[in-house]
């Protein structure tokens, strides 16, 4: 074991000595597409306070000219920082393995986790990568909408408080198909029920492997399937040795540092404009740069609309999810789709009480409710310290603005402040994404070596040794694949997978498990169907959705901004420089992408929601209940009461293991 570990932490150490190099540059901001007609300027947040008057005359935002950027990290204080985090994070799978003898050690920590401590670990298993980096990136670039998101997820936990927390700690052992199992078929149950946890927890895994490896690329110069590599062995270790006593604490750590991390950053935002909010929201609507942004890469508009105040337009809802619709079914999925993440699910099998199950989520909702407003702070201060244009010079997504935010804000103090700044962050995030991937391969292996090899292959009939070793090698082989997968996926756009995870769990987990706890008919059948529909309609409907990249659609919007920037050069004006370089990049994208297809074969969306919560939580809903009814089945009704009583009392949970 010691050979492993001293293979790992050289593995890191070669890895993280590669020599910092410029992040590659993206194109820069300013697409030339159609012009959107724009609505009647609404009325402001209650917080926004009042645009100057000659701010709201302005039809012209005053161009812009950035520099070009490039985010690179100093390596001589980046590594030592990372080393440190990498010795800390190792010494506690060495203390852990120590501690995993049982399976129900290796799932769950032998239920001795407390109520703060596992509330600390729900925060940090949920607080991924793409709430750090995403959505201050989000935000920097849509303004209001990007909130949404934080508002989504906080919610969400409301709903796993009141509805599964205490239920499926007292009803579970180790899995979702634990719960799911208990009064139907459980073979055929444990399998569909693996399968779905795979599903989802690969989506997710996969978005978090590329944006580990595209972090390091873009901040250390390591190459990328090295960057991968790395995080894939520390992922596997950690899990592998360290079960889920390890990959809880690692969860904690992490959790404490992006906290540090975001409340640093939020104080040197909150005094750039001298601790006043209304200063904060003023510089955001008078900003030129974000005016600019948003009437040529978010609204669209190739000549600005006169009158028409684009700084307040930032700071209002619609400039992302257009549709109400679409707001709706994206709140839809993720308040009900946290409780049906079997990661999150997993997390209530670790307290020893229902009471601790409670706490524990109340500590995550007030953490992670705290870490959201953060992210707010962030995202606008990095739309109005590096501007839009700054940070999608860098990274079209906006993924590296926190990062941007943090050089550039400390660098304003001291070029020494500014690196360590940039450096805690890159740490951190690094951090963030090795909790939450050994969160995915934990539940992953999880549903593997507990719910098929031991229940379904071996019939229940297998010795703790076999249990735990099933579940160690399960781990390895998930993390491997993660590994290869995340390898494969460098040039995909796989941002679609974290909705996908969302609508897959909201869809088939949420519907099955609700029903299975509080519904007296609810069978195999309804388990079986639920799963199966919930999950194929989700997919089905994300794959045709306008998450997909459609080449004829861009090619359409260009041709929209040609037409606009040549009939201005018709009645005889001259285009400004920035006008005819936006007219070139229209044309060039018209020539690359008319006739282009989708993945599937597409030339638009035929669901034209982002998110297809709306149509496949009920599908898979009903799909439960039709199935329940049409194969109705007595045992499973005798036994609703013996299951109502586990999941209010919490009697013939196994004893906890203090640890």
């Amino acid at each position: 074991m010691k050979k492993l570990f001293a293979a790992i932490t050289l593995a890191l150490t070669f890895g993280a000595f590669a020599y910092a190099a410029e992040a590659p540059k993206a194109p820069a901001a300013g697409t030339g597409a159609p012009a959107v007609a724009a609505p009647a300027t609404a009325a402001a947040p209650a917080v926004t306070p009042a645009v100057p008057a000659d701010a709201m005359k302005a039809a012209t935002p005053a161009p812009s000219t950035p520099e070009k950027k490039t985010l690179k990290a100093n390596p001589y204080v980046t590594i030592p920082i990372f080393l440190i985090i990498i010795a800390v994070t190792l010494s506690v799978v060495i203390w852990s393995a120590k501690k995993t003898k049982s399976a129900a050690d290796f799932y769950t920590a032998g239920g001795g986790i407390t109520g703060t401590q596992n509330g600390w670990a729900i925060a940090g298993d949920y607080m991924s990568a793409a709430s750090f980096l995403g959505i201050s990136g989000m935000i920097s670039l849509y303004g209001y909408d990007g909130f949404m998101y934080s508002v989504g997820w906080l919610v969400a936990y409301i709903t796993v408080l009141l509805i599964v927390a205490e239920p499926c700690r007292n009803a579970g052992k180790y899995t979702l198909g634990d719960i799911l199992s208990f009064r139907t078929e459980p073979k055929p149950v444990r399998a569909v029920c693996a399968i779905s946890v795979v599903a989802v927890s690969t989506f997710y895994l996969t978005a978090q492997m590329v944006g580990a490896g595209k972090l390091m690329q873009l901040l250390l110069g390591i190459p990328y399937k090295w960057a991968i590599v790395g995080v894939g062995i520390l992922m596997v270790g950690y899990v592998v040795f360290g079960g889920m006593t390890a990959t809880t604490w690692v969860q904690i750590i992490k959790a404490g540092l992006l906290m540090t991390g975001a409340a640093v950053l939020s104080v040197l935002v909150g005094l750039k404009a001298g601790m006043s909010p209304f200063q904060f929201f003023n510089d955001i609507a008078t900003s030129p740069n974000i005016m600019e942004h948003v009437q040529k890469v978010v609204l669209k508009d190739p000549l600005p609309v006169p009158g028409f105040d684009y700084g307040q337009r930032f700071l209002e809802p619609g400039l992302f999810l257009k549709a109400p619709l679409d707001q709706i079914s994206l709140g839809m999925a993720l308040v009900l789709g946290t409780a049906g993440m079997p990661h999150i699910l997993m997390r209530f099998f670790t307290v020893p009480t229902a009471q601790a199950a409670r706490k524990s989520v109340i500590v995550a909702m007030f953490i992670i409710g705290s870490f959201y407003i953060l992210t707010t702070l962030l995202g606008f201060g990095a739309a109005i310290h590096v501007t839009p244009q700054g940070i999608q010079a860098v990274d079209k997504g906006g993924n590296m603005a926190a990062m941007m935010l943090a050089q550039k804000l400390g660098g304003d103090i001291s070029p020494f402040l500014g690196d360590l700044l940039l450096a805690f962050l890159c740490a951190v995030a690094f951090a963030t994404i090795l909790a939450v991937v050994s969160g995915l391969v934990l539940a992953a292996s999880a549903a593997i070596a507990h719910d098929i090899y031991v229940n379904v292959i071996k019939d229940g009939h297998a010795d703790q040794h076999e249990q735990v070793m099933a579940a160690r090698v399960t781990s390895l082989c998930v993390g491997a694949m993660g590994i290869i997968i995340g390898i494969a996926a460098e040039k995909q756009n796989v941002a679609h997978l974290v909705a996908l995870a969302f609508a897959v769990a909201s869809s088939g987990n949420l519907p099955v498990v609700v029903l299975s706890l509080f519904w007296r008919k609810f069978n195999t059948a309804g388990v079986i169907s639920g799963l199966v529909v919930g999950t194929i309609a989700s997919i089905g409907l994300v794959m045709v959705s306008p998450n997909m990249t459609y080449p004829q659609k861009i090619a359409d919007d260009a041709k929209k901004a040609i037409v606009k920037l040549e009939e201005k050069q018709a009645s005889g004006a001259v285009l400004a420089e920035k006008e005819l370089k936006d007219l070139d990049k229209a044309k060039a994208d018209f020539a690359k992408n008319d006739g282009g297809k989708s993945f599937l074969g597409l030339k638009k969306p035929l669901f034209t929601l982002k998110n297809p919560g709306i149509v496949s939580i009920p599908l898979g809903f009903l799909a439960a209940i039709f199935g329940c009814l049409a194969f109705p089945s007595r045992r499973s009704e005798e036994m609703f009461d013996e299951i109502y009583v586990r999941q209010n009392t919490g009697i013939g949970m196994a004893k906890a293991i203090d640890h």
